[in-house]
C-alpha cells in the first residue's frame, strides 16, 4: 500500500476509538460536562479546574477535534496525488461531509442539552440519527481506504438483484444499529436514575430495548442467506472470506448482546457491543464494494463451490 492508503486506514482506526469514547461519555452521563457551550467548554476554551464529567467531555472534543484535522489533510493529500475524476477524491469530500455532518449532530446534542440525564424523544431521535451518521462516515473512510488500496470503482446500477441485496444487507444493518442506539440510551437513562423524570418518554426507551434484539436476530437470517448467496455467486477470495468471517462475527454479536443484556449493560460491555457494530459495518462495506466489482460467476461454477467433488 502507498502512505497515503496506510494514513486513510489509520483514520479509519482512529475514528473508531474517536466513537468509542463518545459512546463512553454518553454512558457515564459526562455529556453535560461543559454545559451548552460549543465549541468551546463551559466558556472556556480549556477548562480550569475541570470535574472529571468535563474532563470526559472535554477530552471528547479535542479528539473529535483532532478527527477533523484529519480529514482535512486526507483530503489536501488526495487532490494533491490523484487526478481529477478520480475515485478517491470523491471518498475523501463524501468523508469531509459526513465528518461536517457528525459535528453538526454533536452539536445539537450539547446546545439542545440533550445529554446526561435528558429524558425526551428528540434525545432518542437525534441519537439514532448520530448513529446512522456515524457509520455512513465510517462507511466513507473505509471505501476510501479500499479505493487507496486499490480496490476498483463499483456501481449499483443494473447490477440486479445483487445490487438491490448488498443495499438490504447495509440499510438492515443500519436500521439494527439504531435501534441499538436507542437500547442504549434507554439503558443508560436507568442506570443513572433519572427514567422517572420523564415516566412515559422513559418508560417507552425501556420498552424499546424488548424489541432490539429481537430485530438483530431476524436480520442475521437475511444476513446468512443473502450474503452467503452472493459470496457464491461473484466469488473473490476476499468476498468469501469475508462473507463467513461476516455471518461468524454477527452471530457472535448476538451472543454479546445476550451477555449485555444478562449483565445488565455496564459501561465496558456497551463499549465491546458497539466496536463489535463498527467493526462489523466496516466488513460488510469491503463485502459489498468486492461483490458489486466481482465478475458474476457461471451457474456451473456456482453449483461447484456449493458441492465440490
Amino acid at each position: 500500500m502507498t502512505r497515503f492508503a496506510k494514513f486513510c486506514w489509520l483514520v479509519l482506526g482512529y475514528n473508531v476509538l474517536v466513537i468509542l469514547w463518545g459512546a463512553f461519555v454518553r454512558a457515564t452521563g459526562s455529556g453535560a460536562g461543559c454545559g451548552s457551550h460549543w465549541p468551546l467548554c463551559n466558556g472556556e476554551i480549556i477548562p480550569r479546574a475541570p470535574a472529571i464529567e468535563t474532563l470526559i467531555e472535554f477530552t471528547h472534543r479535542l479528539t473529535s477535534g483532532l478527527s477533523g484535522l484529519l480529514v482535512l489533510i486526507m483530503v489536501l493529500w488526495a487532490f494533491r496525488i490523484y487526478p481529477r475524476g478520480h475515485i478517491v477524491r470523491r471518498g475523501v469530500l463524501w468523508s469531509l461531509f459526513f465528518i461536517i455532518t457528525e459535528a453538526l449532530v454533536g452539536m445539537s446534542l450539547v446546545r439542545y442539552e440533550w445529554v446526561a440525564r435528558n429524558v425526551s424523544y428528540e434525545r432518542a431521535i437525534v441519537m439514532a440519527v448520530h448513529l446512522a451518521n456515524t457509520l455512513l462516515l465510517l462507511g466513507a473512510f473505509t471505501l476510501t481506504a479500499y479505493w487507496a488500496s486499490g480496490g476498483a470503482r463499483f456501481r449499483l446500477r443494473g447490477q440486479g438483484w445483487v445490487g438491490a441485496g448488498v443495499l438490504g444487507a447495509l440499510l438492515l444493518l443500519m436500521v439494527v444499529g439504531m435501534g441499538g442506539a436507542v437500547t442504549a440510551l434507554g439503558d443508560t437513562l436507568l442506570q443513572l436514575g433519572a427514567i422517572q423524570q420523564s415516566p412515559v418518554v422513559g418508560q417507552t426507551l425501556l420498552a424499546l430495548r424488548l424489541y432490539h434484539p429481537w430485530m438483530a436476530i431476524l436480520v442475521s437470517v437475511y444476513m446468512i442467506l443473502v450474503l452467503t448467496t452472493l459470496a457464491l455467486q461473484r466469488p473473490t477470495r476476499m468476498t468469501l472470506r469475508l462473507a463467513v468471517a461476516f455471518n461468524l462475527l454477527y452471530v457472535g454479536q448476538l451472543l454479546l448482546g445476550a451477555l449485555n443484556v444478562w449483565l445488565k449493560a455496564p459501561v465496558w460491555m456497551q463499549l465491546a457491543h458497539l466496536a463489535m457494530t463498527d467493526l462489523l459495518w466496516i466488513m460488510l462495506v469491503i463485502f459489498a464494494a468486492g461483490v458489486l466489482t466481482a465478475q458474476p460467476q457461471p451457474a456451473a461454477a456456482v453449483e461447484m463451490h456449493r458441492h465440490p467433488a
